[in-house]
């Protein structure tokens, strides 16, 4: 399973609990959106998930903004990702950018605001914040994947799951 967290806008914890703290734990990788905001939630999120793609957010300090990338691209159960956190991008960036990464998911962060969906045939994942949701519902995404079908999931506290996406391969 495939964690998808973003927007923790910390200062020294990782501020995960319940079932968005047990998919980090359980994930066979984190991705994270940006925006941690200390290294101190940054080392903290590192030390619960087993492989962490992260990268940095407009909120995250110098130190943390010089070791995190602004765009990250993994490889995972044959799916490419691109990872932003968004707030320099919009939609038709966004686009050229999955496009030039060759990636089948993108995820983005930054606005708070939850969203599954697809951008120019692509999966598009926001799981929105865990820990700030601001006017939305806190969240995050599970993705699971199988040599037939990639599957994203978001799940709230106390909702489970809220919605999911998927695509055939």
């Amino acid at each position: 399973m495939l964690a998808i967290v973003s927007d923790t806008h910390g200062t020294d914890g990782h501020r995960l609990e319940g079932r968005t703290l047990e998919a980090v734990r359980e994930a066979d990788t984190v991705v994270h959106a940006g925006d941690f905001t200390t290294e101190a939630v940054y080392d903290a999120f590192a030390a619960e998930a087993a492989d962490l793609v992260a990268v940095h957010g407009n909120n995250d300090v110098p130190s943390l903004v010089e070791r995190l990338p602004s765009v990250a691209t993994l490889e995972w159960q044959g799916w490419r990702f691109v990872v932003v956190h968004g707030h320099e991008h919009t939609e038709t960036s966004l686009s050229m950018l999955a496009r030039q990464e060759a990636a089948d998911v993108v995820v983005v962060g930054h606005s708070h605001r939850p969203e599954l969906g697809e951008l120019s045939g692509r999966v598009l994942v926001n799981p929105g914040s865990h820990a700030d949701p601001r006017q939305f519902r806190p969240g995050h995404a599970e993705a699971t994947a199988t040599a037939e079908r990639l599957v994203v999931r978001a799940h709230r506290p106390g909702e489970g799951v809220v919605g999911e996406v998927s695509r055939p391969s």
